[in-house]
């Protein structure tokens, strides 16, 4: 496994390959479901290839760069195991150099949910993968259902400027108790990590509303807020059953739903989602 931290290093990589490449972009600090991306990417391309950068134009400024977790030594083993070929670890000034003034923004999907609770959060992250993509030159490119909102944003961006790359958005990785697999998971002290999988169980509150027939939009964002608010260390920011293509809020679902929700407990900021019907 190559590690570097040039976009000349990669370039020079990626030219001598033959056959397809994968990319799995992460922030680090990387669990199951960052492995599991990697494992995916291995067993439909020739080759992988992961960024390792925690991207400070997605953070706003009462957020937690400065604290978001890093093991970069550990990283690197879990990657090996998992098969990655290459991993491009730059520094700040490597993806934005000082005089850096260039910004993707992707209209309407962004501003609700996340990109209302988050300004300008959907505008660093489009700008970094539209950069990953132009410095590794993926065939295909992996990213997990947990940020549901974030592959919805990244599918519109690939659309709209023609991108030549394919978009394998992955199943959500779970612990034993239903809670999401996160970085941000280790904010949570042992009783708020006790609470945490009410995510999951106001989620499935609401499958199981969808499975007996509801299809009523309201309905089921409030199955959601029942669950939620029984648990006292909850505190929810956002609940949504919005159309999983336009993220609008739905009235009266059609074929499929996304079922979102933006959850603090604690210090730690959870998402999770479940996506119901056809898609």
């Amino acid at each position: 496994m190559h590690v570097v931290e040039t976009v000349a290093d990669v370039r020079r990589f990626r030219a001598d390959l033959a056959g397809t490449w994968g990319l799995v972009p992460t922030m680090g600090f990387l669990h199951l479901g960052h492995t599991s991306l990697v494992e995916q990417a291995r067993s439909e391309n020739d080759h992988v290839g992961v960024s390792i950068f925690v991207n400070p134009t997605q953070f706003g400024p009462s957020e937690d760069l400065a604290a978001y977790p890093r093991d970069l030594e550990k990283d690197l083993g879990l990657l090996e195991q998992a098969g990655a070929d290459l991993v491009w670890v730059p520094g700040a000034e490597e993806v934005y150099p000082p005089d850096y003034r260039t910004y993707v923004v992707v209209e309407e999907v962004t501003r609700p949910l996340e990109g209302a609770a988050r300004p300008g959060h959907f505008r660093g992250v489009a700008t970094v993968v539209a950069k990953l993509f132009n410095v590794f030159l993926p065939d295909r490119a992996y990213f997990g259902q947990k940020d549901a909102q974030q592959a919805v944003v990244i599918r519109q961006m690939v659309r709209d400027l023609n991108f030549p790359i394919e978009l394998v958005v992955c199943p959500i990785v779970r612990e034993a108790d239903g809670l999401a697999m996160s970085s941000r998971n280790v904010y949570l002290t042992p009783e708020q990590r006790a609470a945490a999988p009410v995510l999951h169980r106001a989620l499935s509150a609401a499958r199981d509303l969808w499975s007996s027939g509801e299809r009523d939009g309201e309905q089921l964002r409030q199955a959601i807020r029942r669950v939620l608010d029984a648990e006292p260390l909850a505190r929810s920011e956002y609940v949504s059953a919005a159309d999983p293509r336009t993220l609008e809020e739905l009235g009266l679902a059609g074929r499929d739903v996304l079922l979102s929700m933006a959850v603090r407990i604690g210090k730690a900021r959870l998402i999770d989602n479940l996506l119901l019907g056809d898609e």
